[in-house]
């Protein structure tokens, strides 16, 4: 299930650029948008938001520029500009999920396929087809990769180029035929009794109850097949409509993590007590809500704070109306802010207040566990946290810079990690590119490409390409390749002839000193 919800993220996160940029445009223009023509501000920018946002009469506005982009209105009366929102919604993020699923399971080839047939389900419905996009974006690649096996070394030279264009194109024209009359049909009533459930808990006051699963599976790192593959996309159709949707704020809400950090500054023991003002700096402002999960494994009746906390951040907005005009990624205040204002300030403020209450539980309902239990702890005091540490990256199946960082302050290195980081890094072909890769590409790898690249600026070596990719990227090319210990096999099947560095922490690691000094020593040689 954990893989699953990985590769669900996987086809969502790489995206997530286009996401905001389709909900800043919405939150502006549309017309309850900021500029436009309902807009609660006031701050109206005649014809531009209608030809932006879509809508208006194009004969009273008559902007020639977008005459070729315009449609018949709601009232069949008039020909409106159809704007960016809609066609952004219903085609480009559709396909750039379909695209990205492709590459995952068979690379350009199978991104291409999977964005041909993706065409079909898309036109052959009329709401934005997320789910659609995720499910026929992997089938699509993975036929093609089956197709490819059925003449893999068959063909004769010269026309490989020939077969394989070909070939694409018409499973591609197949796929598509096949989406538009039948995958299309399905995948809209699978999305329309999606949509009909969360409507039933909305109209029944009972979608907090969707935080008895969804707060456990955050800590158990299953959120991602909830959150990307339900909540992200029916959010997306009900944002289309509104300018914003709740859903977005089911998982995203920094504010449980915020309070049961809290609880542990004020009421936990020994290591959980002292790296738990850290933790709650980076889960607020930075949105990695992965440096919570120890604290709620370390003590696992604090999930039932968590669940009532999240509750009740559901509710306050459910009973005010509280939403994102966009999905939040990273989950932090501040991505919660520039997706939360543009509904207007009210909706604003009803947000922050929903954050507030769901911090105020959680922080009060583990602050009753943590006192009730403070006597055992102290005396048991020294391994929970450790394990939990480690239970944590069990569940996610891989390290990340933010347990490192946790673990810096909680223990001590092993005997087989102190072996492993004495390991000397060794390469004989010259360096001139370094790829951190992780399951994602981004995140912590991004981060540990960076610490790498101020040590190699710091020693006067500017001439290294230091990049960070998803290991399912990796294509041969780098020089050295660094990954985190579990995650070397991998790496090293995807890039053989690399040299491949193991490192327990992406933050800081005694291996990065190795590599620049191995860099260092190539440059003297070559002097």
């Amino acid at each position: 299930m954990q893989r699953f919800g990985t590769f669900l993220s996987g086809m969502i996160m790489p995206n997530i650029a286009a996401f905001i940029a389709w909900g800043f445009i919405t939150m502006l223009f549309i017309p309850a948008g900021f500029f436009g023509a309902d807009s609660p501000f006031g701050w109206h920018w005649v014809g531009v938001s209608e030809i932006i946002g879509g809508g208006g009469d194009s004969a009273i506005i008559g902007w020639q520029g977008a005459m070729t982009a315009v449609a018949e209105g709601d009232n069949g009366n008039i020909l409106a500009y159809v704007g960016l929102v809609g066609p952004m919604v219903t085609y480009l993020l559709p396909l750039l999920i379909a695209n990205t699923a492709g590459r995952m399971v068979y690379g350009e080839r199978g991104g291409v396929v999977a964005t041909i047939a993706t065409v079909g389900v898309i036109v052959g419905t009329n709401i934005p087809m997320f789910l659609g996009a995720m499910i026929m974006g992997p089938v699509a690649a993975w036929i093609t990769k089956q197709m490819d096996r059925l003449w893999e070394g068959k063909i004769r030279p010269g026309f490989e180029m020939l077969v394989n264009n070909f070939s694409a194109g018409i499973l591609g024209m197949l796929l598509a035929i096949v989406g538009f009359f039948a995958f299309g049909p399905v995948m809209l009533g699978i999305s329309t009794v999606l949509g009909g459930a969360v409507d039933w808990l909305v109209s029944l006051n009972l979608l907090p109850l969707v935080s008895i699963i969804v707060e456990p599976a955050k800590v158990l790192f299953l959120n991602n097949a909830i959150n990307h593959g339900v909540f992200t996309p029916l959010g997306i159709e009900q944002a289309a409509e509104t300018g914003k949707s709740i859903l977005f704020l089911i998982e995203a809400n920094p504010g449980p993590g915020l309070g049961l950090l809290l609880a542990f500054t004020f009421f936990g023991v020994g290591a959980a007590k002292a790296s738990a003002p850290g933790a709650a700096i980076i889960q607020f402002f930075g949105g990695i809500h992965e440096i919570y999960f120890p604290y709620a494994l370390s003590k696992p009746t604090t999930i039932l704070a968590l669940i009532a906390g999240g509750a009740a951040g559901v509710t306050t907005n459910m009973v005010l109306g509280g939403g994102l005009a966009f999905p939040a990624a990273p989950g932090s205040i501040i991505a919660v802010t520039a997706a939360a204002i543009g509904p207007g300030v009210g909706n604003l403020l009803v947000v922050y207040l929903s954050v507030i209450i769901a911090a105020t539980v959680t922080f009060l309902i583990t602050g009753v566990i943590l006192r009730a239990s403070r006597k055992r702890d102290l005396e048991a005091e020294g391994d929970a946290f450790g394990d939990a540490i480690a239970q944590t990256e069990a569940n996610k199946g891989k390290s990340s810079a933010a347990m490192d960082a946790l673990r810096t302050s909680t223990a001590t290195s092993s005997p087989e990690a102190a072996a492993a980081a004495s390991t000397t890094v060794i390469a004989a072909a010259p360096i001139e590119r370094i790829v951190f890769a992780c399951d994602a590409g981004m995140g912590s790898s991004a981060m540990g490409a960076s610490v790498l690249r101020n040590k190699l600026k710091k020693a006067g070596i500017e001439d290294i390409t230091v990049t960070n990719q998803a290991i399912a990227n990796l294509d041969g090319t780098a020089d050295v390749v660094i990954t985190q210990q579990q995650l070397t096999e991998r790496a090293e099947a995807k890039s053989p002839n690399s040299v491949h560095v193991s490192v327990d922490n992406f933050m800081n690691s005694p291996k990065y000193e190795e590599v620049v000094e191995m860099v260092r020593e190539q440059r003297k040689e070559n002097e």
